[in-house]
């Protein structure tokens, strides 16, 4: 086979096996990345690296790999933008986490949402007390999104770090 075409197959491959293994690990992990997260990144680019060039190591192979990489990247996200289906499939939902001061310890249980965190992005967003809290989702790029019900709505940003699971308190 053409050392070119193997290089594509290659990075096709390796492309698909990392956007499965993120769907199946979780993404929403992906927007608060500490320590251990950029080092796992780091070893897993390096770890397929080869996988993708083989032993092609000239700036060509590299370029090529990069190049297929982008393009299947580029396609996938036309694809989630025309098929509702596909987008569903490929992103997560965002998820509520307290409706009208009803805090879901399930939802919070299963995502790993301490008490301390949900206080915490309260606090940003200017709300003492969970009673004060009319929707607060944990949207699909990990952020925490709160609404209260006074109308002197302020907007933040509160990013959820990734932290050690801790029982919901």
């Amino acid at each position: 086979m053409n050392s070119y075409l193997d290089i594509i197959f290659r990075s096709a491959s390796v492309y698909l096996f990392m956007l499965i293994a993120l769907r199946i690990f979780g993404k929403k992990e992906l927007s608060q990345l500490n320590t251990s997260d950029v080092i796992l990144i780091l070893l897993i680019s390096n770890s397929v690296q080869n996988a993708m060039v083989g032993n092609d190591t000239s700036l060509l192979g590299g370029i090529s790999a990069a190049v297929i990489l982008f393009i299947i990247n580029y396609a996938l996200k036309k694809l989630m933008y025309k098929s509702q289906r596909f987008n569903d499939f490929m992103q997560e939902k965002p998820e509520i986490l307290i409706h009208d001061g009803i805090l879901d310890f399930e939802k919070l249980s299963k995502l790993s949402i301490t008490s301390g965190e949900l206080e915490e992005a309260m606090r940003e967003h200017g709300v003492e007390h969970f009673s004060g809290v009319k929707l607060a989702m944990l949207e699909i790029d990990g952020n925490i999104s709160i609404i209260s019900g006074d109308k002197n709505l302020r907007q933040t940003h509160y990013r959820r770090l990734k932290r050690t699971k801790k029982a919901i308190g």
